[in-house]
């Protein structure tokens, strides 16, 4: 089997993107190529065909090859939810809850023996497997049981490259460090260097790689400048990075911030809007006076309703309703709108019923069983007869409360043709769904965006768009063209021969 790994010298220096480049540049150049992440901790997943869960960054991945995703691409998935344990997603499917301590000693074994045979089908299937690391591969605590970095890349022989974030500052202390710490045999495999977000002039950091090269004998490959793309992040920690839009946008929607956080993917399509500016709030922010409220998918919904009502943001948004403003929840947080939540068996933690936002007329009950599956419903709402795609991932049931349809005086209505995946105020203040992706689809996303825009006295947009996918193709195609623009494959052309 023919394999590139992309390691890095941390967390956040760029492996993702590199690799969806990767997958792209390769791709375009004939390879049948496949992504591939042996274990991947994200709160943001995503649903194959089949069912399975695996880490949305390695979705992505697989659509910069050209190929739908499947579960063998990120056979482990971690899932955090606190305390200090997460959920384990085993070759797509849920299968226990773990703590830290724990981990390699239950799920060892069995996780590596995942990870060959994803990698022996992956390898029947594809010309070329591109791997990305986690973290960094020289952790000298975890390296023994370390699943996803160097002992895939010994395993398959595989050609690798170290990519460094400079924009943090010491990279060449980094990239040296990170090489020493490597066992001989594991160094023998790295065949270049990559120095990732560069500001400023070439000709001053050319020392620098003068020296980096005759220090380590190995070549820098590439210097990728810093630039803005939307490639989709792992995990909340971005979020922290990200500025919030021009205040001038037609459009301000104010995503609530909440401590476990999960598939904030969902709002890439927002932001890829010229008129909508996107901020998150954290639960010690002010609300303010947006145009619309997100209430995201969170990994445990109800630890988070607490922490919104201890807040006393959970109150702002109950206020903002109250007055006419637009709510809208996804997945956890469409069940945080209902009246009640119950967690009989303890599966997010403490057992026990939790007061809603008392928003819409549900109520959820958190069940061992999770529901992930793909999905393809009619629009009822805001506009009739749209075709919307998207996916289901949750560990929770909703049932109408005493079989009314009220929600603070006003009627409620099914949002689509399968009035379980949602639910939404006659005066569409109010809206609630269980399908992640739902902005993906463009017609919609521009139907209920131009709801907003009326509130303001706005003119319509344009509702026969294309859906986000087509701009997400533009992106990859973008980022691989930079990437592949201050990137020298050569080093990589004795290991790529057909």
């Amino acid at each position: 089997m023919k394999a590139i790994m992309v390691v890095g010298t941390a967390s956040h220096v760029g492996k993702s993107f590199l690799t969806a480049a990767l997958c792209r540049i390769l791709s375009r150049r004939g390879w049948r190529v496949s992504p591939f992440k042996g274990q991947n901790m994200a709160l943001n997943a995503y649903v194959t065909a089949n069912g399975g869960e695996i880490g949305h960054a390695q979705a992505v991945q697989a659509w910069a090859a050209g190929v739908a995703p499947r579960v063998e691409m990120n056979p482990i998935l971690l899932k955090p939810q606190g305390d200090m344990t997460s959920q384990v997603i085993l070759k797509g499917r849920a299968v226990g809850k773990v703590n830290a301590a724990n981990y390699y000693s239950e799920y060892f074994e069995v996780g590596w023996q995942a990870i060959e045979e994803s990698l022996q089908r992956l390898g029947d299937e594809f010309d070329l497997v591109v791997c990305e690391g986690a973290g960094s591969p020289v952790e000298v605590n975890l390296k023994e049981r370390d699943l996803t970095n160097m002992r895939v890349a010994k395993h398959l022989d595989a050609s690798t490259l170290l990519i460094a974030d400079i924009e943090r500052g010491g990279v060449f202390a980094h990239i040296v460090g990170t090489l020493d710490l490597l066992d001989p045999d594991e160094r023998a495999l790295i065949r270049g260097i990559v120095i990732n977000k560069f500001r400023g002039q070439r000709s001053i950091l050319q020392p620098g790689i003068d020296w980096l090269q005759e220090r380590t004998g190995i070549p820098v490959i590439g210097v990728i400048p810093w630039f803005d793309h939307e490639f989709p992040a792992e995990d909340s920690l971005s979020l922290l990075d990200r500025p919030s839009g021009s205040s001038n946008n037609d459009i301000n929607i104010a995503v609530i911030r909440m401590p476990r956080i999960s598939n904030f993917t969902d709002f890439d399509p927002l932001e890829s809007e010229p008129t909508v500016n996107i901020r998150y709030v954290g639960l010690k922010d002010s609300l303010g006076y947006p145009d619309a409220v997100i209430l995201p998918g969170s990994k445990t919904t109800i630890a988070d309703l607490v922490a919104l009502q201890r807040s006393g943001l959970a109150e702002e948004i109950q206020n903002y309703a109250i007055a006419g403003g637009t709510v809208l929840g996804i997945c956890g947080g469409f069940q945080m709108m209902g009246k009640m939540l119950a967690d009989p068996e303890g599966v997010e933690g403490q057992e026990g019923r939790y007061k809603g936002l008392d928003l819409l007329p549900i109520k959820t009950v958190i069940t061992g069983q999770k529901i992930a599956r793909q999905r393809q419903v009619t629009s009822n709402f805001p506009q009739a007869g749209l075709p919307v795609l998207g996916y289901e991932i949750h560990q929770g049931r909703s049932h109408l409360a005493e079989n009314e349809l009220e929600a603070n005086g006003a009627t409620c209505n099914p949002l689509f043709d399968d009035r379980n995946l949602g639910l939404v105020d006659s005066t569409q203040s109010l809206w609630g769904t269980y399908l992640h992706g739902l902005f993906d689809n463009g017609a919609w996303r521009r139907a209920w965006l131009n709801r907003l825009r009326q509130q303001r006295g706005l003119s319509s947009l344009p509702t026969g768009i294309s859906n986000y996918r087509e701009q997400r193709e533009a992106m990859l195609d973008s980022l691989a063209d930079v990437v592949e623009s201050y990137l020298d494959l050569t080093v990589l052309d004795p290991y790529l021969k057909k």
